[in-house]
């Protein structure tokens, strides 16, 4: 069976790319979000085996939701998307309990190795 994966990402085009990359890779991405406090309505409504989650997004931001979502469930899975140069939000992430980080523009093994690292 193929993992379910939550792609969150305030842009369209970004996520499109993840979702291309997924299914090309054989996961099932069982759903999308444009920022944090939809991302967390999400993964109440699917629970999905893991979440790509932008960091910097309108309405709520990744590291936000990432906390909320841990919140309702300790052990989720979340893999969190930032541009270069945001190392300080990285590690806040990390120590939000993010599993790993990719950073954009994706590379698709980078994006690959992350999830099935991730997933175990």
């Amino acid at each position: 069976m193929a993992n379910r994966i939550l792609i969150v990402d305030d842009a369209a085009f970004m996520r499109m790319m993840i979702r291309d990359i997924l299914t090309k890779n054989g996961y099932e991405v069982c759903g999308e979000a444009n920022d944090g406090a939809q991302a967390i309505e999400k993964y109440k409504e699917l629970k999905p085996d893991l979440i790509t989650m932008d960091i910097t997004m309108p309405e709520m931001d990744g590291i936000q939701a990432l906390k909320e979502i841990k919140k309702l469930e300790p052990n989720a899975k979340v893999i969190m998307c930032s541009a270069m140069g945001q190392q300080a939000m990285v590690i806040d992430a990390i120590q939000a309990g993010a599993k790993d980080f990719i950073v954009k523009p994706f590379q698709a093994d980078r994006v690959i190795e992350a999830i099935k690292k991730t997933l175990g």
